[in-house]
């Protein structure tokens, strides 16, 4: 799985998006209180490049969901508390109860991304973590759990415009920070860094699926049509 082989130019109209994004709503809606009622915990964790959509697709995957079932776990870099604990401690108290829904807006990849890059941890450390999430997931899903990893896909110039964009806009700026700005400086480490973690993660039983997000609309389409299929596949072999 190479980040190069993602077809970035896929596209959808207005008209289409509108009807297709409320059918997709109210199937995974239908989906969402089976899991319930047969307590399935489930994991939708995303990661991607800063400015790709990460926040926009979960806020429409949610739109139409009952909040009682679900909850939205933003992550950042860990705190200087969370540090003196073993770096998994904060994904393990997140994670969600059977017929439970839980959304990561970032996750423990980031042992292997921004704690890589940012020194976080050490070399032997990030190295040694691909083993322990893959164990980690295993665990979970030989424990009932539906594991959903997706890595939403920009090109270097789409992120400027985004960047660009929210600094304009008064009500997009908070989106924005400096950290955002040098992150970007160090995009070349942080590709690669991506790269290592698909090869290295991407297990039968926990996959990446890789989605562009170069047009938002097209993006978040394919995420909520992969979930529906990972669910129908779910149940067709229980």
């Amino acid at each position: 799985m190479k980040l190069t082989d993602v077809n970035l130019m896929e596209r959808v109209d207005d008209e289409y998006y509108t009807k297709r994004l409320s059918e997709l709503q109210y199937e995974i809606l239908r989906y969402q209180i089976q899991l319930f009622q047969e307590k399935v915990p489930v994991i939708l964790l995303f990661e991607g490049w800063d400015a790709a959509g990460k926040g926009g697709v979960i806020k429409r995957i949610t739109e139409k969901l009952d909040p009682r079932m679900f909850n939205v776990h933003p992550i950042g870099p860990p705190t200087p508390t969370e540090q003196k604990n073993h770096y998994m401690r904060r994904f393990w108290l997140r994670l969600p109860t059977y017929g439970q829904l839980g959304i990561f807006d970032r996750s423990w990849y980031g042992r292997v991304l921004v704690e890589r890059i940012e020194g976080y941890c050490t070399t032997k450390e990030w190295e040694r973590a691909y083993e322990e999430i893959n164990e980690f997931e295993k665990q979970l899903i030989q424990n009932g759990y539906m594991i959903q990893k997706y890595f939403l896909h920009i090109t270097k110039d789409k992120q400027l415009e985004r960047f660009q964009d929210r600094e304009t806009h008064s009500y997009k700026q908070w989106k924005l920070s400096g950290d955002d700005w040098r992150n970007r400086g160090k995009w070349n480490d942080y590709e690669k860094a991506i790269q290592d973690m698909l090869n290295k993660t991407n297990t039968s039983n926990a996959p990446w699926k890789v989605v562009s997000f170069e047009q938002k609309k097209s993006g978040r389409l394919q995420v909520m049509e992969h979930m529906l299929k990972a669910y129908k596949a779910f149940f067709a072999n229980k």
